[in-house]
């Protein structure tokens, strides 16, 4: 049985990435050409055919998008695992309103695909802690997201 595909996010995706979660984004190598793959917990959709994410700008996901703007988001969620496949713009350098230097990007949603093994579920989705002050983390954490829906 081969695995669903969907031109957009589906409800139960867009409903998820509406708020800060576990996700990996694989870019293109700007340097090697291989693959590149990060985890990164600052990202919303939108809607069903946009997702912004917010990354350090320093980071190497900012160099390859810039060279490369081809993308994967794997995120879990709906006991299953998606690929979301798109094209990234970066939207801005720094984000306003942010004590980090933060660039934003923008994910034009293409394909969807469910790529869970046959035959199986998740039964527990990623779960992380933050390492550093909670407070702080809590006030960055809101001040990033409320960027994101502004763009």
């Amino acid at each position: 049985m081969a695995n669903q595909v969907e031109p957009i996010l589906i409800k139960p995706l867009l409903d998820e990435l509406k708020k800060e979660r576990f996700v990996t984004i694989a870019t293109v190598d700007y340097e090697t050409g291989g693959p590149n793959v990060n985890a990164i917990s600052w990202i919303y959709a939108k809607d069903e055919k946009t997702i912004f994410f917010a990354v350090d700008s320093r980071s190497r996901i900012v160099q390859n998008i810039q060279e490369n703007n081809q993308v994967v988001l794997n995120v879990i969620v709906n006991e299953s695992t998606y690929s979301i496949s798109g094209e990234a713009f970066l939207v801005v350098d720094t984000m306003d309103n942010v004590p980090l230097k933060l660039a934003l990007a923008k994910i034009k949603v293409l394909e969807v695909r469910d790529v869970m093994f046959y035959g199986s579920k998740i039964i527990v989705e990623p779960q992380y802690d933050k390492t550093y002050d909670l407070d702080a983390a809590l006030r960055l954490d809101r001040q990033v997201m409320d960027e994101m829906k502004r763009a």
